[in-house]
């Protein structure tokens, strides 16, 4: 063969192949693609099968695909052109989540929470008015714990505190964007105080009014921070109203110096107490302080707080320390004491804490110990005053009241 007769051959073989080629692609065997006879085109079998189509489009979110999805708000199904017929949710295990469709039938929604770092499953059914059907799937993962994070907030919902309670969240992951997370969070008080709030470390932020609650008010904290980008690829997860109220007004002023303690609410000395403040040796910490836990009995283990002998062991180590309410997280209480005779309101003993009489046991009404846990909650501010001892830091438990209003507002991301 020669070269020419070579080339016609080659070109002839092509374009039997092209032939082929366009005759396996989406097209029916019927279809008569010369363009002559009375055979329907396929774009016009095209045409016709749309027509035919449900008008209702269906919408799921998150799309199809996505990880990192919120577990909260971000899930849900409409429907435009048409209704809702069917929805249904499963998680990979098979496990069904519970969902409503709206009275209007055009959305639905999960009924509750989602389950962190979890595969969904959602398929959805609609109509349009002429009653064809339309049909929608969707697979998505929720955020997994490694890139999400959630605040641990204090106080609980529907607890009563004390005045000097701060609005304190500790964050489970470093918040690197505080601006974003600040946005996310705000507290609201019924008396029209204004809060602010402060950034402690990218994993603490407090918040609170210039002067203690006002007695008898509600303060509401708003967590909106599903979704929230708290740091490059973490997100928040929760959506959380919370609501407690403000008690009476207590606040009780320890005079190292006179080893007196006076009792006052609403500004009115309701009781003095003999008290026993930390030695010269031990000097108890000054400032505005917090009762943020109480315990009717309590162990104190010198070795937990730095105070060891030569051989490593606690100087101190009390298993039934009655009546004991914590003041900073270092390890400052005021709380009952059985074992010190004749002390107080005489002299100053203690490794730093604020002692009280009390009896062993923690089951004597009327011993002072005794009254003034009966008598206080947690949020209650207790004011030390004359150790000769440095101020408490704010962050060292609930006591940012040792920082002026113009630093505390500093603090602030926004």
């Amino acid at each position: 063969m020669t070269d020419g007769k070579r080339r016609k051959g080659l070109a002839a073989a092509s374009a039997l192949l092209g032939g082929v080629l366009v005759l396996s692609a989406c097209s029916s065997g019927d279809a008569d693609t010369s363009g002559g006879g009375d055979k329907t085109s396929q774009a016009e079998v095209d045409e016709a099968a749309a027509n035919k189509t449900s008008e209702a489009q269906i919408k799921i979110t998150p799309k199809g695909g996505s990880d990192n999805a919120s577990i909260n708000n971000g899930t849900g199904v409409t429907v435009s052109k048409g209704t809702l017929t069917e929805v249904k949710m499963t998680a990979s295990d098979g496990t069904a989540v519970d969902g409503e469709i709206s009275a209007d039938k055009t959305s639905w929604k999960p009924s509750g929470q989602l389950e962190r770092a979890t595969k969904y499953q959602i398929t959805a059914t609609a109509q349009d008015s002429d009653g064809r059907a339309a049909h929608e799937n969707a697979s998505f993962t929720t955020v997994s714990p490694e890139n999400s994070f959630i605040g641990n907030f204090t106080p609980d919902d529907g607890k009563t505190v004390g005045v000097g309670m701060p609005v304190s969240i500790n964050f489970d992951k470093e918040i690197t964007d505080k601006a974003a997370v600040q946005k996310g969070i705000t507290v609201n008080t019924s008396s029209g105080q204004e809060v602010a709030c402060h950034w402690f470390s990218t994993q603490r932020m407090d918040c609170r009014p210039e002067k203690y609650w006002t007695e008898n008010s509600t303060v509401t904290l708003k967590l909106a921070l599903d979704g929230v980008e708290g740091a490059d690829g973490v997100y928040g997860v929760q959506q959380k109203t919370v609501t407690f109220k403000i008690g009476r007004n207590q606040v009780s002023y320890v005079d190292a110096k006179t080893k007196q303690m006076k009792v006052t609410q609403d500004g009115k000395t309701v009781k003095t107490i003999p008290i026993s403040a930390g030695s010269p040796d031990n000097k108890t910490y000054e400032g505005e302080m917090v009762i943020s836990e109480k315990f009717k009995e309590t162990r104190m283990d010198g070795s937990t707080v730095g105070f060891t002998d030569d051989d490593g062991k606690g100087e101190y180590d009390i298993k039934d320390v009655p009546h004991a309410m914590r003041l900073s997280t270092s390890g400052t209480f005021i709380h009952g004491n059985y074992w010190g005779k004749g002390i107080f309101g005489q002299a100053n003993t203690s490794h730093g804490c604020v002692g009280l009489e009390d009896a062993k046991g923690a089951n004597d009404p009327n011993t002072p110990g005794s009254w003034f846990f009966d008598n206080s909650i947690i949020g209650d501010v207790v004011v030390v005053q004359n150790t000769g001892d440095k101020t408490i830091a704010p962050d060292n438990g609930l006591n940012g009241w040792n920082m002026d209003w113009a630093q505390w507002k500093a603090g602030s991301a926004v």
